[in-house]
């Protein structure tokens, strides 16, 4: 009888797709658009078709790349989106900034879009769904077999508070500074079926557990799971929706990168009947919360140590233990672009820098706020090309 060694399973594709939410303002006051002319929104469909669509509030648009298997590609798709709807955008005297929240936009002075399933969730949520003034950035890495997507959320929960506190950008809230990096997490937190996901022992318990709230009619399908991180039901893929919307293009490329390398990551473990610990949500929670009050500025507790450790010593780590993967997908460089992001600031840094520079040379608070608005737009169509 041999002795030799089961060959190992295939590599699976992890092909990626990014979804992004942009929030549409007006280029005279820099305030949200409280309505989206219907020909702007039917000229985004002409030319990108199904890579665009409408969202809850009238002034975002939200798009989603076609299905990648390079970050460069990805980088190309999402570049050419964020160009083509600022193009839309422009003819309309509007603007588009990549950015979970409005500097100083009233959540009550935005009007819904009209559809079914907003308007049923608008019942259901009341004032939650009045705040939901927010957007964010979703990342769908292809994985295929259900269990596969079961068995890697409860070990990618780890890593989620790190990926948000590189992503950032939503340090304002209805007009000041609310000490938070990311404040869009309070808000969305609100939401019920919110935060860290439940863990199931396999993907048929998970779905018992979906049937439940359906069959009471308290959800349509498993789409109304809004965790930070969830098996998609359009796609077969495992859904991250943890951070911000990033402002810079580069750097929702680098976070996007991150996620795939680390899920390859556990692909290797599982190949060498390994794995990355599940640790208990009590840790994982505190993680979670210190990288929405602080982001990058404070350390996170390395719990395998029992101890703090500053957060450019944890990217360090990660970028170590994915390198082989990032080598594998050809995106060493995107990957080490979160060195770069620790260096310079997240967006949230950057827009609280802005508007103190402004308030410190003699602006009024209005003032100020509006030129972290032009500081959103700028940036938001950096690196996308002419």
């Amino acid at each position: 009888m041999s002795t030799s060694p089961a060959p190992s399973p295939p590599d699976l594709p992890f092909t990626i797709g990014i979804e992004e939410e942009y929030l549409v303002v007006d280029r005279e006051s820099r305030d949200l658009i409280h309505e989206a002319p219907p020909e702007m929104i039917e000229e985004c469909r002409e030319r990108l078709g199904e890579q665009v669509t409408t969202e809850l509030i009238q002034c975002q648009i939200e798009i989603g790349t076609v299905v990648c298997k390079t970050m460069q590609e990805a980088r190309a798709d999402l570049a050419r989106l964020r160009r083509t709807v600022s193009e839309v955008v422009r003819r309309h005297g509007f603007e588009i900034i990549a950015a979970s929240t409005h500097p100083f936009a009233q959540a009550r002075e935005i009007r819904r879009t009209r559809k079914e399933r907003y308007d049923a969730l608008a019942v259901q949520l009341q004032e939650v769904a009045r705040r939901l003034l927010i957007s964010g950035m979703h990342v769908h890495v292809g994985l295929g077999d259900d269990e596969l997507r079961n068995d890697f959320i409860g070990q990618v929960s780890y890593v989620l508070p790190h990926f948000l506190a590189l992503s950032t950008s939503s340090p304002f809230w209805q007009g000041h500074d609310t000490g938070l990096k990311s404040y869009r997490i309070a808000v969305w937190d609100e939401m019920p079926r919110t935060g860290l996901p439940e863990l199931f022992e396999s993907f048929a318990e998970y779905e018992r557990h979906v049937r439940i709230l359906v069959d009471c009619g308290v959800i349509r399908d498993a789409s109304e799971f809004w965790w930070d991180i969830r098996p998609s039901v359009r796609f077969p893929t495992l859904e991250m929706r943890i951070p911000d919307l990033c402002t810079r293009l580069d750097d929702a490329i680098c976070i996007a990168a991150l996620y795939r390398c680390w899920l390859r990551l556990l692909w290797r473990l599982r190949r060498s009947n390994q794995r990355w610990r599940r640790y208990p949500r009590l840790l994982i929670a505190e993680n979670r919360w210190r990288a929405h009050r602080f982001g990058i500025d404070e350390g996170l507790i390395d719990f395998g140590r029992g101890e703090m450790v500053p957060y450019p010593d944890l990217v360090d780590e990660i970028i170590e233990l994915v390198r082989e993967d990032a080598e594998h997908f050809g995106c060493v460089d995107e990957i080490e672009h979160a060195r770069t992001i620790i260096a310079r600031g997240t967006s949230a840094h950057r827009q609280v820098e802005t508007y103190r520079a402004a308030l410190a040379v003699g602006a009024d608070e209005r003032e100020a706020l509006a030129r972290v608005v032009d500081m959103l737009v700028e940036e938001t169509l950096g690196g996308c090309g002419a």
